[in-house]
């Protein structure tokens, strides 16, 4: 069976209540399908009734639902009257069977009268009156029913990708806040190995932090955005590291030799092999990020997408720096306090489960650099449906 792509859009009201982590753990170790793309909204007043509108014309929906769907999508996703927007999140999967496989991990939207085993049937509500009328209605995502609904839908929101999506600004009224701050965090690739909770997991970990999360990305990082991102660290791990290498060497050397090495044999490692280390553990830390050696790629190749996937986070709020890093804990994860991110998910300083920026200054830089405005959406949309 060839793959098929399919969607889930997170309503506003799930993302409010900050049950993102707990769907992402649902939707992904329960389908084994691949996360392939993510993009926060605000939609529009003409999405939403274009959207609606589609809901209304599915003849695969049953009437009620039809009803009940289209009436939920003008209601709660449209922006307020002082053009306050809600937030949307899509996300795209990728694999065989996959519009399927998503639509029994969300279930129906009776599912939520007595049913755990879905997705509707925890975060969900659909309350009906004794004379069958219903009373309350949140789907707490929405899905495509068959390829045809997942073309349409997908057409549609990848039409207005760039206008609504990316970081939403404007999805909060912060104003009033002192010491409001955005931050980025990247759940690292060693999170994506395989389709399990892990990331999702992570995301409810940081949800404690109270703070909104107003933009997300799947990102494969290039071998030159790692550099850019990282390539501060560079000449710290050369210092830092470098010093400790040729301690280690000259210890070797004299347990081979039998006598202390001079000033000039130090000089010379500290002149090579301390640089070289920390070159090395440098380019140790772009492999984990990129899926790539640096010193074996040349030309176009350090521009490509890497080989590995993180997922990429943008929080906003008072203090979001400070109340984010306290969440992740210190970056070796021995060292981090139980029930932080490293701590449970962690396993050693390099793979150490998330990164979170560590001023309000290096996050606006490398919000920057994994250009977390870029649309991803409509290139999958083409992928799968433009022929």
């Amino acid at each position: 069976m060839s793959k098929e792509l399919g969607y889930v859009l997170i309503t506003p009201y799930t993302l409010r209540k900050s049950r993102t982590g707990g769907v992402l753990s649902r939707l992904l170790s329960s389908t084994g399908l691949d996360l392939v793309a993510a993009r926060m909204f605000g939609p529009s007043p003409e999405l939403v009734k274009r959207h609606a509108e589609l809901i209304r014309g599915n003849d695969s929906v049953w009437p009620e639902i039809q009803h009940l769907l289209s009436e939920y999508v003008e209601r709660e996703f449209v922006p307020t009257e002082d053009g306050q927007v809600h937030r949307v999140l899509m996300l795209l999967f990728e694999g065989e069977n996959a519009i399927q496989k998503l639509r029994d991990t969300v279930g129906g939207f009776e599912d939520s009268v007595e049913s755990a085993d879905t997705i509707r049937g925890t975060y969900g509500d659909y309350i009906k009156a004794h004379d069958d009328s219903v009373t309350y209605f949140e789907p707490a995502v929405l899905v495509g029913p068959n390829e045809a609904a997942v073309k349409d839908v997908l057409g549609l929101w990848s039409e207005f990708s760039e206008a609504d999506g990316g970081i939403l600004d404007n999805a909060m009224s912060l104003a009033d806040q002192d010491n409001v701050q955005k931050t980025l965090v990247i759940i690292k690739p060693d999170n994506f190995t395989f389709p399990s909770s892990r990331p999702g997991n992570i995301m409810d970990l940081f949800s404690r932090s109270g703070l909104r999360l107003i933009g997300a990305k799947l990102l494969r990082m290039s071998l030159a955005e790692a550099l850019e991102f990282y390539g501060p660290v560079q000449p710290v791990l050369r210092e830092k590291l470098g010093g400790m290498a040729v301690d280690r060497a000259c210890k070797a050397l004299k347990a081979e030799f039998g006598f202390e090495m001079c000033d000039e044999v130090k000089e010379a490692l500290e002149r090579t092999l301390g640089p070289s280390f920390g070159d090395h553990q440098f380019y140790g830390i772009m492999n984990f990020m990129t899926g790539q050696w640096a010193p074996d790629i040349e030309g176009d190749e350090a521009i490509a997408e890497g080989k590995v996937r993180c997922m990429t986070l943008v929080y906003a709020g008072e203090d979001a720096v400070e109340k984010i890093r306290n969440i992740l804990g210190p970056t070796d994860p021995s060292k981090a306090a139980p029930g932080s991110v490293r701590k449970e998910f962690g396993t050693d300083i390099m793979v150490n489960a998330a990164h979170a920026s560590d001023s309000a200054e290096n996050a606006l830089r490398e919000i920057g650099i994994v250009k977390m405005q870029e649309d991803t959406i409509k290139r999958w949309y083409n992928c799968y449906f433009v022929k």
